[in-house]
């Protein structure tokens, strides 16, 4: 028997009924048996200053950084804010790399899923997240890539995943689950 991956996910919408959280959870239902995903909140996290980050950091980056390094795999979600990142997805990875060679992230494989109303599907916010990832020497996978435009399309009215995204979810998921495989430590 394989061993369970507990992966990180973090989403960069905060609203509670958002798009890209609905998928993150829809990916959860989706993921096979060795994975094991859980929504790490980003929206309680002070914005990153250093000089709160000495000896005694908030507790909120505490909680925050201990669940990424217990994690084995990262996989972000999210949508795209002026052709980038949400400020809340950029705060917790400042975060989660600090203090200065200690970063959560390190060497943990990951994914990212980019979903937006608009046609292109959050592309900007996918290669930027991807950009800062290399930086902080996580392996991401590259292939199936994820920039789901037309979102707001994915859901029924009662809420469920729709037919027509579950197809690409499942290969997006399953393919993650072997990433995760090939590439997490231990």
């Amino acid at each position: 028997m394989s061993k369970v991956h507990h992966v990180a996910v973090l989403v960069g919408s905060l609203r509670k009924a958002s798009i890209n959280r609905k998928l993150a959870l829809a990916l959860a239902e989706l993921a096979p048996a060795s994975l094991q995903l859980e929504i790490v909140e980003i929206g309680d996290l002070p914005l990153y200053n250093e000089d709160i980050d000495g000896a005694r950091p908030p507790e909120a980056y505490t909680a925050f950084r201990g669940k990424l390094k217990a994690a084995d795999a990262l996989l972000f979600v999210t949508p795209e804010y002026n052709r980038s990142v949400p400020a809340p997805m950029k705060n917790a990875i400042d975060v989660g790399s600090r203090p200065y060679g200690q970063s959560a992230f390190s060497g943990k494989p990951g994914a990212v899923l980019s979903a937006s109303p608009g046609a292109i599907g959050g592309f900007g916010a996918n290669q930027h997240l991807r950009q800062s990832m290399v930086f902080l020497d996580v392996p991401m996978m590259q292939q199936p890539e994820a920039y789901l435009g037309g979102a707001g399309s994915f859901f029924e009215e009662a809420g469920m995943l729709g037919d027509g995204i579950k197809p690409f979810l499942q290969k997006f998921i399953d393919a993650y689950a072997q990433w995760v495989e090939q590439h997490a430590k231990g």
